[in-house]
């Protein structure tokens, strides 16, 4: 057995041991005399709920609110306020978890604090805003999803999960898994979009590529559904705003990527900061304790978001942070997140009977039992290893698959006269603000990674592939400051553009621009980005966009007047890489917008899978002033969800079903043959729509329900088959029951959102599936 030589307390573990009773990880506690002896605890082989009971038993109240407070450090900053004082209170066993802590060392230094200078050696647990990479960046979450490619998405958390735990972290407060189609709300850059569908099959994936097969693997981390629940429909697309909707958007919605994420096994969740319905999540019993308690069975731990306990009281529903602390503990809170609002009144509120200790301590259990399944009581420093540190960060591997990552989340908008690929003879304009800045490669919440040394910028990667044998006239050009109003940089920019045969753009917002409290109401062109490319187009030479954003835009003009457009979104430390790689016909993109793009924010909110009205718009036709429409603009999307061309075009067959008759407890396959009709080889991700055509409550036009990204050499074709059953087609009904009704239904195949390949069916029976207001047997209690 292995001995950790803790050393304040080394001598008493080793006489327990020479005595025949070593638990290596046992605590330890003082007596009244100061002297030390060895808490007597079951070993781990008797199982985790025995040891964790015995250690309950010994802990004295402050040491259980302790463990209930998260605290960050003082090595990064996440909010709006910070803890001085963090290593005193660890010393002091008021802390269970620190945030914003990283490297082996530094862990190491903390965890010392906490398992050898306090009473029972509890370890502490390190969290870490994990959310596209650690130290080598992915893309966005939103420009993974825009790759429609689960493996590569899973593996990207994968090597997040490795890196950020060979740096001392055990948790990560990812994947965020809010539904939001609201491109105003900047956190729309973290999640997958706005498809109920394919963000239920990403955050399956994220939560397996950070958890992995096995907690007690060191390469894995504890990941965290978050923001429970609605954050992503703030009103007005602003950040913290409140949330409002109805039962049935919520179920069919909102919750979905929520429930299989608890299905995903996921370890904790994380409560929005947004009021539902009039009780902020942080206190909503009927969001933690019905639904994701009972209904649900989850059993890991809930955490707050960043002092969103202390934001009870601005919320009107807390009278003080006493109140807000009982409030958010008997609504089923377990951790506190920077607010210290249980370390401070948790005593005092059960003294008073107004939170009972049987709270407190089933709080605690869920903490603990983490940190046991991580095998910190076994070794608190199994995390904290400077030789895996080495070895892991930034290795070669994981920079390859950020690079490949990142080619496969572009998405080709527009490409007029096949102007893309380029060819290396050509000279170029390299032109914009994003065109030489490493900052804004790797775009918001990039974690531990270098924001200043590591992104390789689009220059760089151009000049690397390049060489000699191409001119590349470099120019900044234009400002993307909202107050930029200075067009000075325009003549060298129009210099460089008249010595080159193409011009290339890279323009888009900064990149503090996207992400939390960073909404916007004009989804244009920062600065004098649009002044400067509408005087380039002057010059009549061919021009290619590469858009980097972290939301849909509103790049009418572009659209309209450029050749080509590339979206890359802010695509991580090996983004300029990546880019080269698909401008130059490396790599064919394949990617699909996972979100609208409008023409107008007056369009917003716009989503693809939208209820009809009984005055629908038909653009064609005859004028129909008394419909559902605009007077200034087109109801229909600049780019709609699931858009995304490629160097190479494909045609789809009529569909074709293996039978229009579905019984409740069949199944109909559903069947296109896909076909490389250009001259290379490329990716298309195939996508399947239906329908409800009639329903006892109105029902989308239509929604996602499969996809599959198929690769076909030039000329090659493909049978490609979705099997549909009764499942496929339920939905809540005016009683709130989860049913799939009689009736006919339209069944959609191709190439985006839009697609009038169709054919139709019938489901020949009713059947009542699992309902979703019933408390029934869940499906999975989360990690085991």
């Amino acid at each position: 057995m292995t001995f950790t030589k803790y050393s304040k307390i080394a001598c008493s573990v080793a006489m327990a041991c020479a005595l025949g009773a070593c638990n290596p990880t046992a605590p330890v506690e003082t007596t009244a005399t100061g002297q030390q002896q060895i808490v007597t605890l079951p070993p781990q082989n008797t199982g985790m709920d025995q040891f964790i009971s015995g250690l309950i038993s010994k802990m004295t109240l402050e040491e259980k609110v302790g463990q209930l407070h998260l605290l960050s450090s003082d090595w990064d900053k996440t909010g709006p306020t910070l803890s001085v004082d963090y290593q005193q209170q660890i010393k002091a066993g008021k802390v269970g978890a620190v945030f914003n802590a990283y490297t082996a060392n530094f862990t190491r230094e903390l965890q010392k604090l906490a398992v050898e200078q306090t009473r029972l050696g509890i370890p502490l647990l390190f969290g870490y805003d994990v959310i596209h990479g650690h130290r080598t960046i992915f893309p966005i979450s939103l420009g993974e999803a825009a790759s429609w490619d689960l493996q590569s998405i899973q593996a990207g958390a994968r090597v997040a999960a490795t890196e950020a735990s060979a740096e001392g972290i055990h948790w990560t407060f990812a994947p965020m898994v809010d539904i939001s189609r609201d491109p105003r709300w900047g956190r729309i850059s973290e999640g997958s979009g706005e498809d109920v569908y394919l963000s239920i099959e990403i955050a399956k994936a994220r939560v397996h590529g950070f958890q992995g097969d096995d907690l007690t693997a060191t390469d894995t981390v504890l990941a965290c559904a978050k923001h429970y629940a609605a954050y992503g429909q703030a009103q007005a697309g602003r950040d913290y705003h409140s949330t409002d909707m109805s039962e049935r958007e919520l179920w069919e919605t909102y919750l979905p990527p929520f429930k299989a994420s608890v299905d995903a096994g996921v370890a904790s969740f994380m409560t929005a900061f947004n009021d539902l319905n009039g009780v902020p999540a942080t206190a909503n019993n009927y969001l933690l304790q019905d639904i994701l308690r009972q209904r649900w069975g989850f059993s890991g731990f809930v955490v707050t978001d960043y002092t969103s306990i202390n934001e009870l009281v601005p919320h009107g529903l807390a009278e003080d942070l006493p109140h807000a602390g009982q409030l958010a503990l008997n609504a089923g809170v377990d951790m506190d997140m920077q607010g210290a609002v249980y370390s401070k009144h948790l005593p005092e509120l059960l003294k008073a009977g107004k939170v009972s200790e049987a709270q407190i301590d089933k709080a605690v259990r869920r903490i603990l039992e983490m940190k046991y399944k991580l095998g910190l009581f076994e070794d608190p420093y199994r995390y904290s290893d400077e030789q895996r540190q080495a070895e892991q960060v930034y290795k070669a591997e994981h920079l390859a698959a950020a690079r490949d990552g990142a080619r496969k989340s572009f998405v080709l908008l527009k490409n007029d006269n096949k102007v893309l690929p380029l060819s290396p003879t050509q000279s170029i304009a390299l032109i914009g603000p994003l065109a030489d800045s490493k900052a804004d490669m790797i775009g918001s919440w990039s974690a531990a990674g270098d924001r200043s040394s590591k992104p390789v910028t689009l220059r760089e990667a151009l000049v690397a592939r390049l060489g000699a044998d191409t001119q590349i006239h470099y120019a900044k050009g234009a400002g993307y400051e909202f107050t930029d109003t200075d067009q000075s940089g325009f003549a060298e920019a129009i210099a460089a553009a008249k010595k080159a045969d193409v011009i290339l753009l890279a323009m888009g917002e900064k990149w503090d621009m996207t992400g939390e409290a960073a909404s916007r109401v004009d989804l244009g062109f920062p600065g004098t980005q649009d002044a400067l490319m509408q005087e380039l187009k002057k010059l009549d030479k061919p021009m290619v966009l590469v858009l980097m954003s972290g939301r849909p835009m509103t790049i009418n003009w572009a659209d309209e007047h450029l050749d080509s457009i590339l979206h890359t979104w802010y695509a991580g430390t090996q983004g300029g890489h990546a880019i080269a790689d698909v401008l130059y016909g490396d790599y064919n993109p394949a990617g699909k917008l996972p979100v609208t793009f409008p023409r107008h924010v007056g369009q917003i909110p716009i989503y693809y899978n939208m209820k009809n009205t009984g005055r629908p718009y038909e653009p064609e036709g005859p004028e129909q002033k008394y419909r559902s429409r605009y007077l200034d603009s087109s109801n229909q999307p600049l780019y709609p969800f699931g858009y995304g061309l490629s160097y190479t075009s494909f045609a789809y067959s009529a569909v074709t079903l293996s039978s229009t008759q579905l019984k409740p407890e069949g199944e109909i396959t559903a069947s296109v043959t896909l076909t490389n009709t250009g001259d290379r080889a490329g990716e298309e991700v195939v996508q399947l729509y239906i329908q409800d055509k009639t329903a006892s409550v109105t029902r989308p036009v239509r929604e996602l329900k499969g996809f599959q990204k198929i690769m076909l050499g030039k000329g090659e074709s493909k049978t490609v088959q979705f099997r549909i059953k009764a499942t496929d087609l339920a939905f809540y009904n005016l009683g709130m029951d989860y049913v799939a009704e009689a009736g006919e239904f339209n069944l959609f195949i191709g190439n985006d959102s839009s697609t009038s390949n169709k054919a139709a069916f019938w489901l020949t029976d009713s059947v009542q599936l699992q309902s979703a207001m019933a408390i029934t047997q869940p499906q999975s209690k989360g990690i085991q």
